[in-house]
């Protein structure tokens, strides 16, 4: 389902367009940071997908999961997202996440507000994956909190932000070359401050999973502190 703007926002998006052209992140053309002919270049997660870790599967009988999971002590209910890391939603990310490129967050959102309207995911609250306040100093902004926030505006869910808290300063999860080393990376890297979360159905929200180690982390949290459900919701999946 397309988005449609207030009247108001529409005509500071134009002037804003006017002052700053946008260019499009996959081929350069001016309009859009993604635009028609790259968004539908772009590769799409359809059914059928692990229910746990959200990869495309080839058929529909690994109902427990797909042979990356299994084995896999999950707390996360299950994984979901729009799109494979690879092409031009990858360098998307690259930009909003590592250039300050924070307007492209709006078109992302959309995405991901398009995918939920065919593929529902249950929630009551909106919760972005936190950083280290290190590397929130660093970067200056949190992508995770903004498609969050950009996403709460569109579903009219809440979102909280300082409920789940990053205690432990960590590489990104990109860096780390084995499945073993990014598992040791996240334990004990998160923590619940209070109970606000407790018997909610939580959506929690971040950029790409690359292993579903980070996200998985969290749940553990959120449901030791009472959450009724956990399920991540990114805009794309590394295989």
């Amino acid at each position: 389902m397309a988005t449609v703007l207030p009247p108001a926002a529409y005509i500071k998006r134009v002037a804003l367009n006017l002052l700053f052209p946008r260019w499009c992140i996959g081929c350069g053309k001016e309009g859009d940071y993604l635009c028609a002919a790259c968004r539908r270049s772009l590769k799409t997660i359809t059914p059928p997908v692990c229910p746990r870790c959200g990869r495309p599967q080839s058929n529909e009988s690994t109902s427990g999961g797909c042979p990356g999971c299994t084995g896999w002590q999950t707390g996360i209910d299950g994984i979901r997202a729009p799109f494979l890391f690879d092409g031009v939603i990858r360098d998307a990310v690259h930009e909003f996440k590592y250039r300050n490129l924070r307007a492209l967050g709006t078109e992302l959102v959309a995405l991901m507000y398009d995918y939920l309207n065919v593929n529902p995911v249950s929630g009551d609250v909106l919760v972005p994956v936190p950083l280290h306040r290190k590397k929130l100093l660093e970067r200056g902004y949190n992508q995770s909190s903004l498609l969050a926030h950009g996403l709460g505006n569109l579903t009219g869910l809440p979102v909280i932000e300082d409920c789940l808290i990053r205690r432990k300063y960590t590489p990104p999860q990109a860096r780390s070359s084995n499945i073993n080393e990014r598992r040791n990376n996240v334990t004990d890297a998160f923590d619940c401050r209070d109970s606000r979360l407790q018997g909610k159905q939580v959506i929690l929200i971040d950029d790409v999973s690359t292993s579903g180690t980070t996200l998985n982390t969290c749940a553990g949290v959120l449901k030791a502190a009472g959450a009724a459900a956990v399920w991540g919701l990114v805009i794309a999946l590394e295989l």
